[in-house]
């Protein structure tokens, strides 16, 4: 990191201090500032929680009684015992209330262009009556329904909606074949699917239905398939309109009484090796989290337009309409390509809809930067607020979306957690100082640390991050497999959740992660992760995007290899582009680090979230079993990295 990125790029006026909504919540709690917030956030979980859910105004049938209870043991905790909530109910109150029911509760932007609005008093009436035609179709509480469709009002309603009766939704990645379609449904036991005939993107119709109607043979339990087509298309029989389940006549119906350990979803992540996981979430546990950290990290309130590309299908979906519906402000989704049809279309969603807080992958950021000027050609004045997250994000881009999305004055907010954690285990918040690609504080209410192989805390080095005690929003175990969710994270140190992931903690307080620990590479006994290795190759203007990776080596035990896509202004050679990644990697990281081989792709492969899959990069090239694939988004890519494998 250079002098320059080691200063803070953001730094707080006291006005923006004095308005951040993690202000006003340190003040209910009659704590000074937010250092002695995040404190007692952790000393005193009990009480921090008991204001905290005061603070966000969230709706309960029946208040807890306390804050927790650990018969089972610390892994698994029974979050706010003897309380009853839905958590809908928090969202459509905002229908209901003459104050805030005229305001605009979705603007949905398909990539054809054309924009839906409804206000929050039409969002609480389609969730209701959504809700009392899954009843009328024999949905009953406990019912696993998959969600299987694009981002948008219909997929935001169905959600709800089955939460508010009570069943369980089960979030399908709309880019999913049938074998991962099957494998998610199957394992869950779940008996309807609500699905999308298809939809476009890049301007060509994408088929859903085939692997639908694939899915189906496999899936003898699934007696409900309810579709959303598209304009003037027939809807395919056994299936049922998506129109005509909301257009029901059967009498409304209120929300389910649910208690907090009562699932709401089972969302499901690829693990490297097996079938992937269901983590479980309840209504006592995600969106209470979720909420807090809209508030606390996201600065998130009525008023605010809040956008964050997303698909249903994995756990950002749920997050993002949570954050900004349990807000009472605006979601905008975008259902499309963000480079359709050409690189200008996020700033100019921006523009249309006068979005104040936007989020994006790293991935996402770095294609828009090697984009300019078409990237930054909307008006994107109206940004109060920047978010990043889905993977590990390099100074340079970080500092990129900060002057040109946020106009040098938007605080950027680096965010990570998980699927199975819910939101943020780090982040930042607006009355720190933000230096470029950091998290400047752990999530409150959170106990995170970062901890050497015996579970002892390091600081200015790598180590694991570690969660020392149960923490609202974790999973509640994976679906009907308690073993897997105990190895996964709790028997690697015993006592501490191990995330799986590489993490520093700087003597200045700030945090930055470095990768999977699965991706961890060490030459020569030294220790790193691809992270430090991409960012510092990332410097260079000739390279847009870089994966790297560990390779067994007899010498050194394993050798650096690199990946590289050129910046689209790049017109020279591939031998001297790897002679200048070796040298930056030497003068930046130490000769020990050199890569032993850099390889020039067209595409890396990717989920749909644009996570980089280094795993796959890995196995590949190393000619090992490949795992789960349900969640890659390019396939092609593979082939290309089979062409670079060594003789």
């Amino acid at each position: 990191m250079t002098a320059s990125e080691k200063t803070d790029l953001w730094t707080p006026t006291a006005d923006d201090v004095a308005h951040a909504h993690v202000t006003a919540l340190a003040r209910t709690l009659q704590l000074p500032d937010y250092d002695a917030l995040l404190q007692y956030s952790v000393e005193n979980p009990a009480g921090y929680w008991q204001k905290t859910l005061a603070f966000l105004d969230l709706e309960w049938s029946k208040k807890p009684d306390s804050y927790g209870e650990f018969a089972r043991g610390r892994e698994f905790p029974s979050w706010f015992p003897g309380g009853e909530l839905n958590w809908v109910d928090s969202i459509v109150k905002f229908g209901d209330d003459p104050a805030s029911s005229d305001r605009t509760a979705i603007i949905a932007e398909r990539e054809d262009g054309t924009v839906t609005k409804i206000s929050f008093a039409e969002l609480s009436r389609q969730v209701r009556c959504f809700a009392a035609g899954l009843a009328e179709q024999g949905v009953k509480r406990g019912d696993r329904i998959g969600l299987f469709t694009e981002n948008g009002i219909e997929a935001t309603v169905t959600l709800l909606a089955i939460a508010y009766l009570g069943a369980i939704v089960v979030p399908l990645f709309s880019g999913f074949g049938t074998d991962a379609i099957v494998s998610r449904l199957g394992s869950c036991g779940a008996r309807g699917l609500v699905g999308s005939t298809g939809f476009d993107r890049r301007g060509q119709r994408v088929n859903a239905m085939a692997a639908i109607t694939d899915a189906l043979r496999q899936l003898p339990l699934i007696d409900l398939l309810i579709l959303k087509g598209g304009a003037g298309e027939a809807i395919p029989k056994p299936g049922i309109a998506w129109q005509a389940v909301l257009d029901n006549d059967a009498p409304a119906l209120p929300s389910a009484r649910m208690t907090p350990d009562d699932p709401f979803m089972v969302i499901y992540t690829s693990g490297t090796t097996g079938k992937p996981k269901g983590a479980v979430h309840t209504h006592g546990g995600f969106p209470l989290k979720i909420a807090h950290d809209a508030a606390v990290h996201f600065d998130v309130g009525a008023g605010d337009v809040f956008c964050w590309p997303a698909d249903m299908g994995w756990i950002a979906g749920t997050l993002v309409l949570s954050v900004a519906l349990l807000r009472g402000a605006t979601l905008v989704c975008y259902d499309g390509a963000p480079d359709f049809p050409d690189w200008s279309r996020l700033s100019r969603i921006v523009e249309r809809h006068k979005i104040t807080h936007l989020g994006s992958a790293p991935t996402l950021i770095r294609g828009l930067a090697a984009n300019m000027p078409l990237s930054v050609s909307g008006d994107t004045s109206t940004i109060e607020l920047l978010i990043t997250a889905g993977e590990g994000i390099d100074p340079d881009h970080f500092l990129w979306f900060h002057r040109h999305f946020g106009h040098g004055r938007a605080p950027v907010i680096n965010y990570t957690g998980g699927t199975e954690v819910s939101g943020a285990l780090l982040s930042s918040v607006v009355v720190r100082p933000i230096p470029p690609a950091s998290f400047n504080t752990t999530s409150p209410g959170v106990e995170v640390d970062v901890v050497d192989a015996n579970g002892q805390p390091v600081l200015d080095q790598i180590g694991e991050l570690a969660i020392r005690a149960p923490f609202v929003g974790m999973t509640h175990s994976f679906w009907q497999d308690d073993e897997r969710y105990l190895d996964s994270y709790w028997r690697t140190i015993p006592g501490l959740w191990i995330h799986g992931d590489l993490a520093m903690r700087t003597s200045r307080g700030e945090f930055f992660m470095l990768g999977r620990s699965d991706d961890t590479i060490k030459v020569a006994g030294k220790r790193l992760g691809p992270a430090e290795v991409e960012e510092v190759i990332l410097e260079l203007p000739s390279v847009s995007e870089a994966a790297a990776i560990g390779v067994e080596d007899a010498v050194k035990g394993q050798k650096l290899v690199v990946f590289v896509i050129t910046a689209s202004a790049y017109d020279g050679d591939a031998a001297a582009l790897a002679t200048a990644i070796r040298k930056q990697v030497d003068d930046n990281l130490g000769k020990p680090f050199r890569p032993s081989a850099v390889h020039v792709v067209r595409q890396l492969p990717k989920t749909r979230s644009s996570k980089v899959m280094r795993r796959l990069i890995r196995s590949i090239y190393c000619d090992q079993p490949l795992g789960d694939l349900s969640a890659l988004d390019n396939p092609s890519a593979l082939d290309e990295i089979r062409r670079m494998i060594p003789a």
